[in-house]
């Protein structure tokens, strides 16, 4: 893959980098109108593309939080057109890399030494490059090490970053302004938290310490003594990122034996922790030669506070789900009813939300759960594209921790969908005592 030799950070020239995609994209629209003209019946496919393809370029020099956007909406398959997610998915596995001297310079700025001072080897060719930083492999008295090094200027342009991306996401996301606005403001906060790579190494240690029980679930040894505020050192785990693991035909037992570590790997979190790793794309895990699932990646977490946590799981509790009144006062806590709707709206939002729920929680309400069933997500994306098309959905409802972790839990049933993985659901339950 071709190298990139320098990255905008300042304002001015990444402002540029916007402005520049923006007319591209208008020249996109006009050469789509122009061919209309004499076809049409042209639909929008070769738009999308040609779109898809300027959006995520551009992105992918800016690395940082623009990429980071394109990669999570990419896993939103009920949101995008087909074109951007192809182009967008990308980023979960290899964006372009900068180049050797230009990784020098970045490590030596925040670590005051080049890296072979260091280290006894480093291999200035990156073996994967994503939204945030980079890895390199190197050697420490006979130890095969990650590397993983930030990109100059991701930590200082965010803000201003999410200002730029905000017309591109109006657009492609159909979002009220306010709503657009609580959802750039949370993934502000955790961008800020993922680009502070000593508070990621202190996470990484916490949370690979309380779930080193897990069955068949393996993290790397992290080395605070080898990493700063933008580098990160850490053992390197061997094994294969999902598409390569699925190139190899698994067996069903085995597929099933990594989709029921990453459930239990999530649902132990988020019911035993109250804390869960957020960024489930499959870039962040690797299946070891052992038929382990490694996790690699601890940079976005998402913390949930008792009074979210115990209505939102209250939700899948036939006790509760069964009351109506009790639905409803959960979903006024999680701010889905507002204290100022009619007694209409009341009973449309209690009808609507919970024919989501119910569909949504499926895999919580049997002890076994086939996510090979192409039919359950089906039902998912329709019931995205059907709200997606009500006015009544157009104003922001429900609370900001809702953002993370329904894509959270969206994303752990797309890489268990991609599994095929047949999993038993009642490893970890919702512990709603108070």
């Amino acid at each position: 893959m071709k190298t990139q030799k320098s990255i905008p950070t300042t304002k001015v020239e990444r402002s540029a980098k916007f402005v520049k995609t923006g007319i591209q994209i208008g020249g996109n629209y006009i050469k789509h109108y122009s061919k209309k003209l004499f076809n049409p019946d042209m639909d929008r496919e070769q738009l999308n593309e040609d779109n898809a393809t300027d959006i995520y370029k551009s992105l992918s020099e800016l690395k940082g939080s623009a990429l980071k956007i394109a990669q999570m909406l990419s896993m939103d398959k009920n949101i995008l057109p087909k074109s951007y997610v192809d182009k967008f998915s990308q980023s979960q596995y290899n964006a372009p890399p900068l180049s050797g001297p230009l990784i020098v310079r970045t490590f030596t700025k925040n670590f005051g030494k080049t890296p072979e001072k260091i280290f006894d080897s480093f291999n200035l060719t990156s073996s994967n490059a994503a939204s945030i930083g980079q890895v390199h492999q190197a050697t420490l008295e006979g130890k095969k090490l990650a590397v993983k090094i930030q990109y100059p200027g991701v930590g200082d342009s965010i803000s201003s970053d999410l200002k730029l991306v905000k017309p591109f996401a109006f657009r492609l996301l159909g979002m009220s302004e306010r709503e657009l606005n609580i959802y750039i403001k949370e993934v502000e906060e955790r961008l800020l938290e993922e680009t502070d790579y000593e508070l990621e190494v202190k996470r990484s240690i916490e949370f690979s310490e309380a779930c080193k029980n897990l069955k068949h679930v393996v993290f790397p040894k992290y080395y605070p003594e080898f990493s700063g505020k933008r580098i990160i050192t850490m053992d390197w785990i061997e094994g294969l990122h999902l598409k390569e693991f699925l190139k190899t035909n698994p067996s069903q037992t085995l597929r099933n034996k990594i989709g029921q570590a990453l459930w239990d790997f999530y649902n132990f979190q988020q019911h035993e922790l109250r804390a869960v790793h957020a960024d489930p794309h499959p870039g962040n895990f690797m299946i070891t030669p052992e038929e382990n699932l490694g996790v690699i990646d601890f940079g976005c977490i998402k913390e949930m506070p008792d009074d979210f946590y115990y209505p939102f799981f209250s939700l899948i509790s036939t006790d509760v789900f069964n009351d109506k009144s009790k639905t409803i006062e959960a979903f006024r806590q999680l701010e889905m009813i507002h204290a100022d709707d009619t007694a209409e709206q009341v009973e449309f939002y209690h009808k609507s939300y919970s024919e989501m729920i119910k569909l949504f929680a499926k895999p919580y309400t049997s002890k076994v759960f086939d996510f090979s069933k192409p039919d359950f997500f089906e039902q998912l994306y329709a019931y995205g594209e059907k709200i997606s098309k009500m006015p009544e959905f157009k104003q922001a409802r429900g609370v900001k921790h809702f953002i993370y972790l329904n894509r959270t839990n969206f994303g752990l049933y797309q890489i268990l969908h991609e599994l095929k993985a047949t999993v038993h659901t009642d490893t970890y339950n919702p512990t709603l005592g108070r």
